[in-house]
């Protein structure tokens, strides 16, 4: 998918009739490969019977936890591109989201044409880590199951914790812009902090010095980014 997806297969999980068969028709109108479940019970059948590239997932559905549909979805399938797309706005719902697997977290209302760049930037990344492994010294990464080990000690990341250590360990020994990294990871409309990348490389370094890793494998560059250093 060098084009960002088109072409992609798309489940649709969304039990507003209006909200879903607008996604569907505009997904459909750029090229996608779009079906509809309605609910948590529709959703599954839907995943089981054909596999899907990214789902886009309420979670307040009729009959059941989207959060724990989450959990479900990223059983069945470890590849899927999860993006949660909700009305609901408080952090700890997004948190929950992100721990249970969700690769991102659209608050509703959204403009279409973002949440569209979104969903093209998480597949072309999706596209990216279907390579075999990467090495690093002692780091480990498994692109495809989205596992990481240092020696023998598998790497507890979250979703967006293992992209950026993808992107920093692919691109080891070469310096990296804040600028660059914060578009790979988190996609050209982020319009949060970029604190947000400081806190993340904090977590890495943290969960890299609790496997046996030095934690300043990954450096800090001044007023430019970071590097993973090579040794």
């Amino acid at each position: 998918m060098d084009d960002g997806g088109m072409g992609a297969r798309v489940l649709v999980v969304e039990d507003d009739p209006t909200l879903g068969g607008g996604l569907v028709a505009t997904l459909a109108a750029s090229s996608y490969e779009v079906r509809w479940a309605r609910d948590c019970a529709q959703a599954r059948a839907l995943m089981t019977s054909g596999p899907a590239d990214l789902v886009l997932l309420d979670l307040g559905l009729p009959d059941g936890d989207g959060v724990e549909l989450c959990r479900q979805i990223r059983a069945l399938d470890n590849q899927v591109v999860v993006v949660v797309v909700t009305a609901r706005t408080d952090e700890a719902d997004a948190v929950l989201a992100l721990d249970a697997g969700a690769d991102d977290y659209v608050a509703k209302p959204f403009r279409t044409v973002e949440l569209l760049a979104r969903l093209r930037a998480h597949l072309r990344r999706r596209d990216a880590l279907g390579q075999p492994d990467l090495r690093v010294g002692r780091t480990r990464l498994d692109l495809r199951a989205r596992r990481a080990w240092v020696g023998e000690a598998e790497l507890p990341l979250r979703p967006k914790e293992f992209e950026l250590l993808v992107a920093l360990a692919s691109t080891a020994g070469t310096a990296v812009r804040r600028e660059q990294l914060m578009d790979d990871v988190w996609d050209e409309h982020w319009e949060g902090s970029t604190k947000t990348l400081d806190v993340h490389v904090a977590n890495l370094r943290r969960k890299l010095a609790d496997a046996g890793e030095r934690w300043d494998r990954i450096a800090t560059l001044r007023g430019f980014g970071y590097r993973f250093e090579l040794d």
